[in-house]
């Protein structure tokens, strides 16, 4: 056996080797996961809607937010790779009182559910500490309230995006594990849906959206 075949048998049992070692360091993020989340949740207007205003109306609605999400991972090579789902309800709201304008169309605006579904790339910066990104689809719901002063009009507007993201989860053992996120949304399409039901035409919108979140959870 010259030199040269026997490095590349050894080459090949090394990676060999290495393999279910990857695997089993993987173990701790693979599998079926539930999870709490909580944290900040801010929403404005994107780049091309803008609005410039005298009254110096702050244009972002921000607050805590709270909800579950649900996912799945398995270790592909090095990488964890999973899809997951998520419901979250947010506080965001404007905090002027549509009492103080006389001018039908002032509104106050309330955000609802956020929803998202989407996938996740990570790898291990320790054999407990993944560090991944994260991208999909989401859909909110912006609660708004019309009024002038005398007729209150209620719709819900329903929005269309995508969803990219970042973050680090931390393995306890015992199957627990905690996490960090940031996320950035934008909503690109919408329908309005009135209170009778009747719902609009879709229309272009274009709304940002910037999201910190902890969470703890359980890999079954």
């Amino acid at each position: 056996m010259n030199y040269r075949v026997a490095t590349i048998l050894a080459s090949a049992s090394a990676v060999a080797l290495a393999a279910p070692v990857a695997a089993q360091d993987n173990a701790a993020f693979t599998g079926p996961r539930v999870e709490a989340l909580v944290g900040y949740d801010a929403s404005r207007p994107g780049s091309s809607e803008d609005i410039d205003n005298a009254d110096d109306i702050d244009q972002s609605i921000d607050d805590v937010a709270y909800g579950a999400a649900i996912g799945y991972d398995f270790a592909a090579g090095g990488l964890v790779v999973g899809v997951e789902a998520e419901y979250l309800e947010s506080e965001a709201k404007t905090e002027y009182d549509t009492a103080a304008f006389d001018g039908f169309g002032v509104s106050n605006i309330e955000t609802g559910r956020d929803l998202y579904v989407g996938a996740r790339v990570g790898v291990l910066a320790t054999p407990s500490t993944l560090v991944y990104v994260k991208g999909g689809y989401t859909n909110a719901q912006y609660n708004v309230l019309a009024t002038d002063n005398e007729t209150d009009i209620g719709t819900d507007f329903d929005l269309d995006g995508w969803r990219v993201g970042a973050g680090v989860e931390q393995s306890f053992g015992g199957n627990f594990y905690a996490k960090a996120e940031y996320r950035y949304s934008n909503y690109g399409e919408g329908e309005v849906e009135a209170p009778s039901g009747n719902e609009s035409d879709r229309f272009d919108v274009d709304v940002d959206r910037h999201q910190v979140l902890v969470g703890v959870g359980y890999r079954f």
